[in-house]
């Protein structure tokens, strides 16, 4: 006696087609979910990655700046004063220890200046040894330059002075004293929007007292055939 006979239904091809264009649609959409998520991810790395190195940028001219040198770097044609301090309102340089772990030994000539880059300004940090500078031959490529910041819009550095009563005048952006260390330095950035910073403007107090730091610390450097002179309020002792 024979089994009665069954269909077997199966997928149609319609049906199949169907499950494919939905895996399909599943399947984009999962990966656009994905590619989001990574381009968000990577903008952060970025922002931090930014935020962290302007930190770090103002961090190291906070710190070689506070630690200014009234040591020469130069002379001036004709008068022959010293080069203490030169500052512009897009460049400045001074003289002040490296860190330990970037220097050979020794102060280092030390220049800040906002140059012109691909996406706005920059502001760059180069370096040169005090021992054996020369400031008649230096070159634009001398020293070794180091890119601090970019992404900048607008920057002005400022100076600040005591006046003859001892009381602090107005920000200049020219410092025309250059044998002279300035009391403090602005330096002030407007960063582009593209770059998502904010840079907060930084005064940065000199330690030494410019009004009479120069003329002490060359009175503490005896000349040759001179006698150091006795700090001020020192005992002096007697000679037998």
């Amino acid at each position: 006696m024979n089994a009665p006979h069954r269909d077997c239904a199966g997928f149609s091809l319609l049906e199949v087609l169907l499950a494919i264009t939905l895996l399909a649609l599943l399947l984009t959409g999962a990966m656009s979910g994905i590619r989001t998520a990574t381009r968000a991810m990577h903008a952060g790395e970025q922002t931090i990655e930014r935020t962290n190195r302007l930190r770090v940028a103002q961090e190291f001219i906070r710190r070689e700046l506070g630690r200014s040198l009234p040591l020469a770097f130069g002379q001036e044609h004709g008068s022959g004063a010293n080069f203490v301090f030169q500052g512009e309102k897009d460049f400045l340089r001074f003289v002040a220890p490296m860190p330990g772990h970037l220097s050979r030994g020794g102060p280092y000539v030390q220049t800040l200046e906002l140059t012109r880059g691909r996406n706005g300004l920059q502001l760059v940090f180069t370096h040169n040894m005090l021992n054996g500078f020369d400031l008649d031959k230096l070159k634009p490529d001398d020293g070794q330059a180091v890119m601090l910041l970019d992404g900048i819009r607008r920057g002005r550095f400022e100076y600040r002075k005591f006046d003859d009563q001892n009381e602090l005048e107005d920000w200049e952006d020219d410092w025309e004293n250059p044998s002279l260390l300035p009391v403090m330095v602005r330096i002030d950035l407007e960063m582009t929007p593209e770059s998502g910073l904010i840079w907060p403007t930084m005064e940065i107090p000199l330690i030494l007292d410019t009004s009479g730091g120069v003329r002490l610390f060359q009175q503490r450097v005896p000349q040759p055939g001179q006698t150091p002179n006795p700090p001020s309020g020192g005992v002096e002792t007697s000679k037998e």
